[in-house]
């Protein structure tokens, strides 16, 4: 009858089909309805219901008075099982043997489904029931509990915070999906057994006598498993660690693992293996490397934990990951009392206990095995540090702003990149506020290309291209596998190959915004080398994922060519001028892997091993535009995002008109925004045919101006879903061959986004954005907006080499003239906190 329970409700069915159809809604959480003692008014029920990875279902109810028993097949059902219902209104009565407790609004019980009992709610209430699998621990505590209704009081402590999150849950029930529940499971999994376990282990050492304490030392030892589950993160955790935070001597809790037939050591290991299993089987942390999931643990060293788990599980880490095999705590298990003794009364089970030392060994080995059914979700993803409100000196406001701009720099180090990847997760290095300036340095990712002119002697470049057999500076470079699993080209598998500056927090950011970054000042990085000293260079790649790499006329086809140039800016139009270029060979890099193409970042070029070429492009002097590749806020989305392909949040727009004096509007998706920047080049031409321009280092000012949402209610800012650039003399409007493809592509876009771009696409997401700008902003409509794009916007080939290739739209403001006042035809977009500065007059 009910093939979805997401959403349940007995309006959508005849009267007379609604007691069995709500009798399929309780028995997802192993109840049947019964009928009251009493007259009750007709039945009318409602209920959002999810299902977590583990199969456990959280269910919210509203509904008429209501009697539920135990579902009949509980009995030959086993398992795990736990029922909560949790009630949020109304009120009731939970009998079970001979005693009954009253339940109110906010109260809180927990049954075993293979009792029986009886729950009446004798008002209209709302309720919020979870049936919990693989919660043998928690069932435990159920059955040995000294009570036999176990309820948890909501009015102080853990109870409350437990009462809230299950508030939480049954506000944003509808909104979360089955991998989201697992951390949601566990926490609640946690606080049940820091309720049950604090009344066990009082009760236990109440009724322990001197001469059995068997009781008392089992409770210890659920203390002691708790607190090691806590901290299984801490690479340094020790005995004598968990000795000194229970009270106990290191030598007593040994005892009690020895007692359980195990180690300290043993125990500790075994549950890092198994959270690091149980992470591996998570399809919501894909994203994560598996020497990132096993360091979370507390695993020091990669190779070690792929052997330990080998060794565990019979598989290695990786064949895990890809194929895991069906979870051993859903199946039967060999372990835990007969059936027959669920129903017995407390005191027949305290009699029960046979005073044997094997049965003495399985209770304390039950204590640990059962921490390996609840524990079974994943601390929650690293989320950014709430930035620090700093004092500092007020200088000189700009024209409207709202306060002094302050000055901030940030220095490129080891400490202030990340290589390869974009993330709302980054922790900022930074925090400014909207009219701030900002002086970051970059460094291009191609200053390896020639160590000795781009990289030695500087401080900041040494600290980030640092990389020895035995130290890797920036490990990671890019948003591929840590472990290098796919083509084990390195750490991130140069999946995004930029090194970006930042993130930099704005202070009240949130999403709906829009950032604008004003590029105040843009100046190369000069060379540290003695013999080059104060020398600009940058290089450029004809590369592997070029446009020409696949159409060459001369032999040897399918190569990659360097060329580097020096930069001559004392002079009244500043030029780049080649030096020499060389082939690419193979270079093994100093972790001993060897690269046949560039096809990963930062790879130290040997001089000895490349035929460098004088002389070459003799008679040619590049006229130098500077301007920054990368320009972006975070996107929204989670996980790691490779830094190559551009979207709505900016990244890697390759644009040379984002030099100094622009303008660039940026969507905002996370609180802060989150701006980065890296990819600098000297010089660019549209198209960026061979895959790189001249990348070279340089150092950026920005003044970072935030315009908030209900500030630009009206006009073309407001619905901004996509960078969009103000030069001196036009407006730039870029479009791409997916406007948004980690949303239009799904799951798999990072990868089809570089096999699906073309540039038909883009070039109709540039026509249809900039049809917008021209409606919107310029108050045109559409047979007026068509016949201008045709006649005098010029439409440019952006990029070829960005995997999401980019067509530009160039809309010239001399189109629209300076108007009279109070006729706003033709006005730029509105600047709501501060307006732009006068700009340099520059070409396009």
């Amino acid at each position: 009858m009910l093939d979805d329970l997401r959403r349940f409700s007995t309006d959508a069915f005849p009267e007379d089909l609604r007691p069995d159809a709500w009798a399929e809604v309780m028995g997802k959480v192993l109840m049947a309805p019964a009928a009251p003692a009493y007259a009750a008014p007709p039945l009318a029920g409602y209920v959002s219901a999810r299902s977590s990875a583990l199969d456990s279902v959280f269910a919210r109810l509203s509904s008429s008075p209501q009697v539920w028993l135990p579902h009949p097949g509980n009995a030959r059902r086993g398992g795990h099982t736990v029922l909560m219902l949790a009630l949020l209104e109304g009120s009731g009565l939970v009998v079970e043997g001979q005693e009954s407790v009253a339940l109110a609004a906010g109260g809180i019980v927990l049954l075993d489904p293979a009792r029986p009992w009886r729950v009446e709610l004798v008002t209209d209430f709302r309720a919020v029931v979870i049936r919990l699998e693989s919660a043998s621990f928690v069932l435990r505590l159920v059955r040995t509990s000294g009570q036999d209704l176990n309820t948890i009081s909501p009015k102080t402590g853990v109870g409350a915070v437990c009462l809230n999150l299950v508030r939480s849950i049954a506000d944003e029930l509808d909104q979360l999906g089955r991998h989201e529940l697992l951390p949601i499971e566990a926490t609640l999994m946690e606080l049940l057994v820091t309720c049950l376990s604090h009344v066990d282990d009082e009760d236990a050492q109440a009724a322990a006598s001197p001469d059995d304490s068997t009781s008392v030392q089992l409770g210890h030892l659920r203390r002691v498993c708790r607190t090691v589950e806590a901290r299984l993160g801490d690479a340094e955790l020790t005995l004598e660690a968990i000795a000194a935070l229970e009270g106990l001597s290191p030598r007593y809790i040994q005892k009690l693992f020895k007692a359980a037939s195990a180690s300290f050591g043993e125990y500790l290991k075994a549950r890092r293996l198994e959270r690091c299993r149980l992470d591996l089987a998570n399809r919501a942390l894909a994203h994560f490397t598996i020497a990132e999931l096993c360091f979370r643990w507390g695993f020091g060293d990669a190779a070690n934990f792929s052997r330990a788990f080998t060794a565990r599980f019979g598989v290695s880490p990786k064949a895990y990951r890809a194929a895991p095999p069906a979870d051993p705590a859903q199946g039967p298990t060999q372990r835990g009392a007969p059936a027959a003794g669920v129903t017995t009364t407390t005191s027949a089970r305290a009699a029960a206990v046979a005073d044997t030392p094997e049965a003495r060994r399985r209770q304390f080995e039950a204590v640990l095995t059962d921490h390996e059914r609840y524990a079974l979700a994943l601390a929650l993803a690293p989320k950014r540090a709430v930035p620090h409100a700093t004092e500092a000196v007020l200088a000189e406001a700009l024209p409207g702003a709202a306060h002094a701009p302050e000055y901030h720099y940030i220095p490129v180090s080891d400490r202030t990149v990340h290589w390869g990847y974009l993330s709302r997760t980054l922790k900022p290095v930074i925090s400014v506020r909207s009219g701030d300036v900002v002086t970051i340095e970059t460094l291009t990712q191609h200053a390896s290309d020639d160590r000795e002119r781009m990289i030695d002697g500087d401080p900041g470049a040494e600290s980030v291209f640092h990389w020895t057999a035995t130290r890797k500076a920036v490990a990671r470079r890019g948003a591929g596998p840590m472990d290098a699993s796919v083509f084990g080209r390195g750490a991130g598998e140069g999946f995004g190959v930029h090194i970006c500056t930042g993130p930099v927090h704005v202070r009240g950011a949130e999403p709906g915004d829009v950032l604008e970054v004003r590029i105040l000042d843009i100046r190369a990085r000069p060379s540290c080398h003695p013999q080059h000293r104060g020398k600009l260079f940058g290089s450029n790649a004809a590369a592997w994922w070029g446009y020409q790499y696949h159409d060459l006329l001369t032999e040897p086809k399918k190569r990659e060519v360097v060329t580097l140039y020096e930069l001559q800016t004392d002079v009244a139009e500043p030029y780049a001028k080649a030096v020499y270029s060389f082939r690419w060979t193979p270079q093994t890099d100093p972790d001993g892997v060897r690269h046949e193409t560039i096809d990963y970042p930062g790879v130290p070029v040997d001089p000895a091993s490349v035929d460098k070429r004088y002389g070459v492009l003799a008679k040619a002097r590049v006229p130098i535009r500077p301007h920054f590749g990368l320009l972006a806020v975070a996107p929204k989305e989670s996980g790691l995002i490779d830094s190559v392909p551009p979207g709505y949040f900016g990244g890697n727009l390759d644009n040379w008109r984002a030099g100094k004096g622009a303008r660039l509007f940026l969507p905002v998706s996370v609180e802060g925004a989150l701006f980065s920047v890296g990819d600098p080049h000297a010089s660019q031409g549209d198209g960026e045919v061979c895959g790189t321009a001249i990348e070279c280092s340089l150092t950026g000012s920005f003044q970072l101006v935030l315009h908030k949402r209900a500030q630009i209610a009206d006009g073309f800012l407001a619905d901004l879903n996509h960078p969009f650039l103000d030069a001196e003399d036009a407006w730039v409007v870029q479009g791409f061959s997916f406007a948004n493809h980690l949303a239009e592509l799904g799951p798999q876009a990072q990868t089809q986004v570089y096999q699906k771009s073309s540039l038909d696409l883009a070039m109709r997401d540039a026509f249809r954005k900039a049809r917008r700008y021209l409606m919107q902003a310029q108050g045109l409509d559409e047979d007026e907006a068509l016949s201008l794009m045709s006649v005098a916007v010029d439409f440019g080939v952006t990029q070829v080499a960005d995997g999401n290739w980019g067509v530009h739209a160039v809309i010239r403001k001399a189109i629209f003239p300076p108007q009279a006042e109070g006729d706003g035809a033709g006005a730029a977009p509105a600047s709501s906190s501060a307006p732009a500065q006068p700009l340099r007059n520059r070409k396009l």
